[in-house]
Formats: structure tokens, sequence, C-alpha cells
């Protein structure tokens, strides 16, 4: 069992839980995930890495509630335990592994879109604590979903956005990526994390704008280990597993229609499921199994 140390609501619908997991926190890197079961029945669910603590033992995760699991997940508080935390798991951003004094001549923004500010924090930390600096762009629908803002303020010059215009630049994050370059600055990489489609759109400007880009693949997964095969992604010609190979990937390879359309082959079956959740297993009237409403 695994102690969750600190419980946390983010904005209006993302949480913070800080768990004590030792063996984890010894060994991950910025980039990588873990996969954790909430009880002995329940699931296994990929979630980022968002920080850890190596002295303390502790991994950070940072989660939307949307199915069955991350919806129990929500129910522990601080105290609570949960059943499984196996990682690390993926390989580390190429920022953490490649020659540093490569990577230090690198100027690179990072857009962030919801959730996806959370595995952005640990690679831009990662590149402020080794006194490289970068630029950070997290968007969000409007003001109240968004999360971090001080913690990224701290690591990189952060540039907030919000589609409604409510807090920071009125516009999605790629333009204000454009109006960044538009007004002098250059970038060697992006880094885009966020939901599927966002990233598709932030490659498409990033390709015109003539920068390489690595994006965070989150597919279905199952094992995380490369064996049951549920996380392919067809990264240019090739088929690769997003739990061994990745999660990160070039951007300009990524398939994303197919990957999207893969990341909606349970949807009906995710939300049969929340609401058996919520409301009970339910039948209707007529189905030959029973005599009516039960």
């Amino acid at each position: 069992m695994f102690k969750i140390l600190e419980a946390e609501q983010l904005s209006a619908n993302v949480y913070k839980q800080v768990i004590l997991a030792p063996r984890v926190a010894k060994s991950c890197e910025p980039g990588q995930f873990i996969i954790l079961r909430v009880d002995e029945n329940g699931e296994r669910i990929p979630l980022t890495i968002c920080d850890y603590d190596r002295e303390a033992g502790t991994v950070t995760i940072v989660f939307q509630p949307i199915g069955v699991s991350t919806n129990k997940l929500l129910k522990l508080k601080a105290g609570d335990s949960i059943a499984d935390f196996v990682g690390p798991l993926g390989r580390p951003s190429e920022l953490v592994t490649d020659d540093f004094e490569e990577v230090k001549k690198k100027r690179v923004v990072f857009i962030a879109g919801g959730v996806g500010t959370a595995p952005v924090y640990p690679q831009a930390k990662w590149l402020h604590d080794h006194g490289v600096e970068c630029d950070i762009i997290i968007g969000a629908r409007s003001k109240d979903i968004l999360i971090m803002e001080d913690e990224m303020s701290k690591v990189g010059n952060l540039y907030l956005c919000t589609d409604d215009g409510s807090y920071g630049f009125k516009g999605v994050g790629t333009a204000m990526l454009e109006k960044l370059v538009s007004e002098g600055h250059q970038y060697d990489l992006c880094v885009a994390i966020g939901p599927m489609i966002m990233m598709k759109f932030a490659c498409l400007t990033t390709k015109k704008l003539g920068i390489p880009t690595v994006v965070s693949m989150n597919p279905i997964m199952v094992d995380g280990t490369g064996m049951c095969g549920a996380c392919r992604v067809m990264v240019g010609d090739e088929v690769k597993f997003a739990c061994v190979d990745g999660p990160e990937f070039d951007g300009h390879l990524i398939d994303f229609d197919q990957a999207m359309k893969r990341s909606a082959m349970y949807k009906a079956e995710e939300g049969r499921r929340l609401l058996e959740y919520k409301e009970g297993k339910t039948h209707h009237g007529g189905c030959g199994n029973c005599g009516g409403d039960k």
C-alpha cells in the first residue's frame, strides 16, 4: 500500500496528490509516468509524474476525474492509501538524457494545455535547476481551470492564455507562440503537452514556424510494459508503443488522427462504467433478462 501524504484541489476539476513511494522517487526523471491501482479490484491507470522529492521519497501526481478509477482516487484523502503505484515507466525526456552541453545551448518553449501543465513542470524545473532558461505557455479555456501558475512562474518565463480572455492573453497557446515569434523570440525546440487535439494543432503551427517539436502521447494503456500493444501510435511509418518507446515522440511525425480515433474507442464503455459506479447497475424493461426496471 502507498500512503497519500497530501491531497489538494488545484482548479474546478483538477486534483493533486503527493504519494509516499521512495523507490519510484529514487529513480524517476522528468517525462516519465507511473501506473496505479486505487484498490485490489481497480483498473491500472497511467498518470504522469508531476514532481518528485528523492529525499522525502515522494511522487506528486495530478489528475482529472473522468472514469471510475480517477473518481475513486478523488475520494481518497491525506492519510489514505492506494493499492499499487508502479514506476518509473517510459523514457525520460531527451532534455534530461541528451548531452547537457548541447541542451544548454537550446532555446526551449513549452506549450501546456489543461492537465498537460503537470508533465511540463518537472521538465521546466529540471532546466531551471541546471541554469537553463525557458519560456512556458499555459493555455486553458478560462481562468478557473488554469493550474500551477505559481510553480511555473518560478521555473521559466510564463505566458498565460485563456480562450475567453478571462486571464492573460486572449487566445490559444499556439497564437501566443506565433505572437512571441513575431516579436523576435527564436526557439530551437518546442515541447507541447496536452489533449491530443491541442498537440496536433501545436505541431501544425511549429511545423509552419520551423521549430522541432516533441509531444507526450497519452493513448490507452493497460500493462505499461509494451506487451499488450494498446498504446501503439504511428510515428512516421513506424509503429511505436507509448509506454516503452515514449511517451515523448517527434510531434511532426505523429499520426494524430489515428491516435485520436484509437483513444475514442472505449469512450462509451468508460461512460457506462462511470454511470454504474455513480448510480448502480440498472436494467431496462423488455430486455429479456428481467421483468422491468430494477
